[in-house]
Formats: structure tokens, sequence, C-alpha cells
């Protein structure tokens, strides 16, 4: 699953590109990296540890699957995945205080269903991790969130590559199914060794899961509508 979390870049309006064209001057490139705004700093260096970090987990899921097979993946990534994921609260904190423009509230759905399946499924019943369906899982995540924090790092210092632009927002097609089902999955099955654990346990995992499809059904359409606004837009800088 993607989420919509971290700063959108404001983009110069076509209107106002046009004037400046008509009146003779020359449109802005890329602007350069601002070195003496800590804000844009400190994005920058986020969202470049975040992919970094999430390069790792997929390069240790894609070695260790072949190698291993399913069984081992948690051994291996487990561990490192739960903290890299359980950093990602940092972007409730930076959409709550204004300092990216991200709705809190998909954020903070998007966060806390990761967070519940690191540490509320995974953690405490680390032998579903042995599936297929933990792997598929992260890989799903991991890729996503190398493209997703790249997008950011490379706008956020003053470019705008196509083809990162075009991964941003079109691979979620694939990428949200195969998320959100192999979340779902871990889920369902966390549900029988909670119940030994708590009835109350088993009964908010059933809640959760019920509540999963209409939740995931938020945060894809707000991604489509995203990917509606940006893919819009090139259109009419092309038509310019």
């Amino acid at each position: 699953m993607d989420s919509p979390t971290t700063v959108e870049p404001a983009q110069p309006s076509p209107r106002s590109k046009r004037a400046s064209t008509l009146s003779g001057e020359k449109e802005p490139g890329p602007k350069p990296l601002r070195s003496s705004n800590p804000r844009v700093q400190y994005l920058i260096l986020y969202n470049f540890v975040s992919a970094l970090l999430w390069l790792v987990v997929l390069g240790r899921v894609v070695l260790l699957v072949p190698l291993v097979g399913f069984g081992r993946t948690y051994k291996g990534v487990g561990r490192f995945a739960k903290w890299t994921q359980t950093m990602a609260v940092l972007e409730v904190v930076h959409a709550a205080t204004g300092l990216v423009r991200a709705p809190i509230s998909t954020t903070a759905m998007q966060v806390a269903s990761r967070i519940l399946l690191v540490w509320g499924i995974v953690n405490n019943f680390p032998f579903l991790a042995k599936s297929a369906g933990y792997s598929s899982m992260l890989v799903a995540w991991s890729v996503t969130e190398v493209i997703r924090y790249s997008f950011f790092t490379v706008n956020l210092s003053g470019y705008s590559p196509r083809i990162i632009s075009w991964l941003r927002y079109n691979t979620f097609y694939i990428l949200y199914p195969l998320g959100i089902s192999s979340e779902c999955w871990l889920i369902y099955k966390a549900i029988e060794p909670a119940k030994k654990l708590r009835q109350e346990y088993a009964w908010l995992l059933q809640l959760i899961l019920f509540i999963y499809v209409p939740g995931s059904y938020i945060l894809f359409t707000h991604m489509m509508t995203q990917r509606r606004k940006v893919m819009r837009g090139k259109q009419v800088q092309k038509a310019e």
C-alpha cells in the first residue's frame, strides 16, 4: 500500500507560466536546492534516508526468498522492516504540525494499519511471517516506498524526472492490490492465535478486517485523485 504522506512540492500554475512566456520572460527551470531552508533540508534528508532503508528491505527480501524460501524471510529482514516502518510515525507528526501538506486522516490511517501489521500481528505471531503473504507484503511496501520517497527527494531538490513521476502515479495500480490482499490475509490468519491470548484481541482483529476494505478504498481512491491531478497538469504543460 501506498501512503499520501510527505510534501507535495508546489508547482507553478499553467496560467502563470503562460503569462511569463507571453511577456518575453524565460520560464523558470528547476529551482536549485535551498540550503538555507531548514524545513526543506530536513524533508530531503528524511525522504532520502527512508528511500534507502526501504531499498535495503526490498533487497533482502529479493535475495532471501530464492535462497532460503519464505520461511526464513522474517529472520533475515523482519526486525529491520519493523523499525523502518515504525519510523513512518514521523509522517503523522509532519502532517499534524503542518510541516507537509498532507491529509492527516489518510496519513494516520495508512501508518496505523502498517503499525498494526508489524507490531500487533507479525511481532506477536512471527510464525505467520513464514508464509508467502508476509514476503509479498514487504515487496509491495518496499517498492512503493522506494518510489515514493525517491520522488519527493528529487522534487524537493528542485527536479522532476518524468520516469519517477510516472512510476509514482501508476505502479500503485498493481502494488495496492498486492499489499492490501497480503495484509488482509495476515490479519485473518492472526484471529485464531489472538483468540488464544485474549478474546477481545480476536474481536478487535475481526473489526479491523471488517473496516479494512472501505479504508483501503479511501486510500486507493485518494491516490487515483492525485494521479488525475498530476496527469492533467502534465497534459496542460505539453499542450502549451
